[in-house]
């Protein structure tokens, strides 16, 4: 028993050399492996980016809100709802909304929708908008003072 713990021999430096070469390859193939599948599935889901570009309250036979949104992303969103309110935990769908040119915003386009909505000077109102994908834009935005 004595004699196993006396002996001096272990495995030679080229064979730890060689061992430790081996472990950090591996590593690095398995943290490329996770980081090509992760930017692989996140940027494939990217999809529809809608941003608000201009929120424009207006009295033309009857005070109407026009929402022009744009998208920036690599996919077209179909818009189904539309929601507005005084607070964000009271929103309230709408119920006649128009859209120029329609309620589908391709990638780099921007569509306008407008519906009625008697709202008063210096009021912050909050909207909602929700995409047949899933997306939900909300947003709030201020009455102008007269």
């Amino acid at each position: 028993m004595r004699s196993i713990f006396k002996s001096k021999k272990g495995i030679s430096p080229i064979l730890a050399t060689l061992l430790l070469i081996v472990i950090a390859v591996s590593a690095v193939i398995v943290t490329y492996a996770w980081v090509m599948t992760f930017t692989g599935s996140t940027t494939s889901q990217a999809g529809a980016v809608l941003t608000v570009e201009n929120v424009r309250f207006y009295d033309s036979s009857g005070k109407k809100v026009d929402i022009t949104l744009r998208n920036t992303g690599t996919s077209s969103a179909n818009i189904v709802e539309v929601y507005e309110g005084t607070s964000a935990s009271n929103l309230e769908p709408v119920t006649s909304v128009a859209y120029d040119p329609a309620n589908s915003v391709s990638e780099g386009t921007s569509s306008k929708i407008t519906f009625d909505l008697t709202w008063i000077t210096g009021t912050r109102y909050h909207f909602k908008v929700v995409t047949q994908e899933g997306l939900s834009i909300p947003f709030s935005q201020s009455a102008p003072a007269e």
